[in-house]
């Protein structure tokens, strides 16, 4: 349930939304007795139902309500309404450090008052024992009068507390600002990895641009661990030769050879500035366009907490069993993925090519083949459904398949008969009308309880409906958060994850595309298959070859290797790997049968 505009919550009043994320909807609000717009950011339901990570969630807000600091949002107040935590925050009109990068280079005086605002307040926060952990432009604040604010402080720590009830694998931070030790998952963090990441937008101001960027977050990631630091005078020549040393070292991958504390790095910097005779007053540095600087998208989309566009902050980041739950970020980055590649092909296939034909999924090139050759084509929408209507026209529908669209329209409310309707979608090859009813039924479920979506997402795996068991999975984790999950279900996850690498032509899976990516190896293992099922035969070899070196314990690994391997014809090699995966006692069922079916297929 969402707060409503012109609902009273406690002592203030919702005047409208700012923004929305993977964790938390932030509002702005009037308190009319103390005359004055304030910010108030709730908890999603799928965290308030965990009443431990709701008092963890209370006693991190006190200790973060005490940082005081000129150039930090602060947070004013804690409470509940209806069973929903929130946070009172101020209330900032302006906008953020990113949007004012998008429209061009920062004068000297605009960077003077970034490195004094952004690295004061950490240094101030680090103090206290606090740190921020996701430092990037987007959590910048500028306020109408120019004074700057770091954001989302609050979530940062209150993340930090909360490690118990989420992948051990999951990596909470903003891939293009990420530390290395931070985007390896290293639990000791310490004053360093916002000193690598505040680095990093002092080399996005001064150069023009993040040093890593690529296609994937998972790229991204891996850059910021193994790859050098391309060097700021060689991206731009206008770089003084001292503040390139200052880069240098503050975005050292070992954090033993960074600065001490941030306030080291705020002197280094301005003597550095100064000493290439490039005052804070007046710089000759001449910086790329903003298009050469904006972030990509794989941005956690969490809002802030006090600005009127709305902000992104952290995805909680806590901790289970290593494989207990190493199907959870994985399933929710594989979403993004999903969505990525679907509009990513979109746009290819929109301009006019020697390739444009219809879509077809790519089999391997082995006796058996993994797909059909040939996948139908999308069922046309109805852009504008009339009061009632479903948002699909279908031609010459079967009697079942038209008593479930009757089931649909009298008891429209009823996530069994969307879910059934689905089904029959399904059945009827009419597939992305069926995602639509899954994102209906799931929707209309009630989200506190696991049997509707255990049901749902064990009739869409025995159609091998792969990407819709997918977003059953996905709205099961909420539900056994601070739970063991269910073997069952996390071979579910695991199989659908991987599988629906063979399923993401056919649908325009906007849901998807809101979600978070705490988990990277898994989804950047389905990208690779997606890739292989394509023909893009490298492309694939080069997301095995990133996802090896950080997790070659993966039995998912193994199993792509195979895959590629027989697609290349390698076949003793691809029997080699087949045969330790049939036989291992630790591989999961689904993943020893996929063996198995291909050794057949070779021996």
């Amino acid at each position: 349930m969402s707060f409503n505009i012109g609902e009273n919550v406690g002592p203030y009043r919702i005047i409208g939304q700012l923004g929305q994320g993977g964790m938390a909807t932030v509002y702005k609000a009037y308190h009319a007795s103390l005359d004055r717009y304030v910010a108030l950011k709730v908890l999603h339901p799928a965290f308030h139902q965990d009443q431990t990570f709701t008092m963890r969630f209370q006693r991190e807000a006190r200790v973060v309500a005490r940082l005081e600091h000129t150039n930090i949002v602060p947070i004013y107040d804690y409470a509940e309404h209806e069973g929903r935590p929130y946070l009172v925050m101020k209330y900032i009109e302006g906008d953020t450090l990113k949007a004012r990068l998008n429209q061009g280079p920062l004068t000297s005086e605009e960077i003077e008052r970034v490195v004094n605002s952004v690295g004061y307040a950490l240094a101030y926060a680090h103090r206290q024992g606090i740190l921020h952990r996701d430092i990037k432009p987007s959590n910048v604040m500028i306020a109408s009068d120019g004074t700057m604010y770091l954001a989302d402080f609050g979530l940062a720590r209150i993340a930090e507390a909360g490690e118990s009830t989420m992948s051990s694998d999951s990596i909470m931070g903003t891939p293009q600002y990420i530390s290395p030790e931070q985007a390896m998952g290293k639990k000791d963090l310490d004053a360093g990895t916002d000193i690598y990441s505040f680095g990093v937008m002092l080399y996005e101001m001064v150069v023009g641009r993040v040093p890593f960027t690529a296609d994937t977050p998972f790229s991204i990631i891996h850059d910021h661990i193994y790859t050098p630091l391309p060097l700021p005078m060689s991206v731009n020549p206008n770089v003084p030769e001292s503040v390139q040393r200052v880069l240098l070292k503050a975005l050292a991958k070992d954090r033993a050879d960074r600065y001490a504390n941030i306030e080291e790095l705020i002197k280094a910097f301005r003597d550095a500035w100064t000493e290439a005779g490039v005052p804070m007053q007046g710089t000759a540095i001449v910086m790329r366009t903003a298009t050469a600087r904006s972030e990509k998208p794989a941005e956690s989309t969490t809002p802030a907490a006090a600005v009127s566009s709305g902000q992104p902050a952290q995805p909680v980041k806590k901790k289970l069993s290593n494989w207990l739950w190493v199907g959870l970020g994985a399933l929710v980055l594989l979403c993004c993925v999903i969505a990525l590649l679907f509009i990513r092909n979109r746009q290819v296939n929109s301009q006019p090519t020697a390739v444009d034909a219809p879509t077809s999924a790519p089999v391997m090139q082995s006796p058996a083949p993994i797909l059909p050759t040939q996948l139908p084509p999308p069922t046309p929408f109805n852009p504008q459904p009339g009061p009632g209507a479903l948002p699909f026209t279908l031609a010459n529908p079967s009697p079942e398949l038209q008593a479930a669209i009757a089931a649909v329209e009298q008891n429209p409310r009823d996530p069994d008969a969307h879910l059934q309707l689905s089904l029959m979608l399904w059945d009827a090859q009419e597939f992305r009308p069926a995602f639509d009813e899954t994102m209906q039924a799931s929707n209309l479920a009630d989200q506190s309880k696991p049997d509707f979506f255990l049901k749902a997402a064990d009739e869409y795996r025995k159609r091998e409906a792969w990407a819709l068991a997918s977003v059953m999975y996905v709205r099961l984790l909420p539900i056994y958060r601070g739970q063991p999950l269910p073997e069952d279900v996390q071979n579910g996850m695991r199989e659908s994850a991987y599988k629906s690498a063979e399923q993401m032509d056919m649908f325009d899976i906007r849901f998807f595309d809101r979600m978070e990516s705490p988990n990277l190896p898994l989804a950047a293992i389905v990208r690779g298959r997606y890739a292989l099922l394509k023909g893009n035969i490298e492309e694939a070899k080069d997301h095995f070859k990133q996802v090896k070196k950080i997790r070659p314990d993966m039995p998912e690994v193994s199993l792509l290797e195979a895959e590629i391997a027989m697609k290349e014809g390698d076949h003793k090699k691809a029997l080699d790997i087949l045969t330790a995966l049939s036989s291992g006692k630790n591989t999961p069922e689904w993943i020893r049968l996929m063996a198995s079916n291909y050794l057949k297929t070779l021996q």
